[in-house]
């Protein structure tokens, strides 16, 4: 595959062997998710969701820090309906994550906070720098992180993470570990070679099952256990059609590598 690289005003976005890069380059600002870098962020998502040679996303930040949450300083004194647009755009990106086709691996090195640590939740998967810190600080500066709850929740249960939101204490990469806000904390300088390792696994599995199996799991999550059933019974006998799985089950009985087909691109 050849690699091709597209250049935002405030993020890069590269895609190389099978995987795209999503950059967040405001690193004077700590990387903060202004509102033209969530859109833009969102535009990225959507270019990489249209390509079927691209088996996985990784979310990463220049500089220091992957991202010191919303830029503070295009929130002084603007009319409502700016405060509006910047939590749409904001939730749009969150939703965008979910949406694309492809697992989405944050790479956390520095500080994630407040929409920045949303960001780290919000991504299918996460590796962290040992020296990684999350918080949710905005309580101390009078605005409740009322969006990033959403997945923080989520991901690490109501009591851990209304404690991180009331408090606005940071914890360290070891408690995000144990929380389950993060999949791996690995040394700063392997942060990269456990990112490789992650798209390593990733494309050795079938593109139409991952992208079968990662709509199903977020459907799934917010059912009762019956409703869930019901959904991923009807998704798994649909799968087990597919020319892919009958191609895997075929190899694993033949003691053989399977040939996986490419799926056909995401329409936008």
């Amino acid at each position: 595959m050849t690699a091709i690289a597209t250049t935002f005003a405030d993020l890069r976005l590269d895609v190389r062997d099978s995987a795209a890069w999503i950059t967040l380059a405001r690193p004077e600002r700590r990387n903060a998710l202004s509102l033209a870098l969530m859109e833009q962020a969102v535009e990225a998502l959507e270019l990489v969701a249209r390509r079927d040679d691209v088996r996985a996303i990784v979310i990463a930040g220049d500089g220091p820090a992957f991202s010191a949450g919303h830029d503070l300083g295009e929130m002084v004194g603007r009319e409502p309906a700016f405060y509006r647009q910047l939590f749409e755009a904001c939730t749009e990106l969150m939703e965008a994550l979910h949406r694309v086709p492809q697992p989405v691996i944050a790479r956390v090195h520095g500080i994630a906070t407040a929409a920045g640590c949303q960001l780290v939740a919000s991504c299918d998967l996460a590796v962290a720098g040992e020296s990684a810190r999350f918080a949710t600080p905005g309580v101390k500066i009078g605005l409740f992180c009322s969006t990033p709850m959403v997945p923080l929740s989520r991901a690490i249960g109501r009591k851990r993470a209304f404690e991180m939101l009331l408090s606005g204490r940071a914890i360290d990469s070891a408690t995000a570990l144990e929380w389950g806000l993060v999949n791996r904390v690995v040394p700063d300088a392997e942060l990269d070679l456990a990112i490789d390792e992650l798209l390593a696994e990733v494309a050795g599995t079938s593109p139409v099952t991952v992208r079968i199996g990662k709509e199903a799991f977020y459907a799934q999550l917010e059912l009762d256990e019956h409703g869930a059933y019901e959904l991923t019974k009807a998704v798994m006998a649909a799968n087990a059609e597919e020319s892919d799985a009958q191609e895997g089950i075929a190899a694993f009985l033949e003691k053989r590598t399977p040939t996986w087909s490419a799926p056909a691109a995401t329409p936008r």
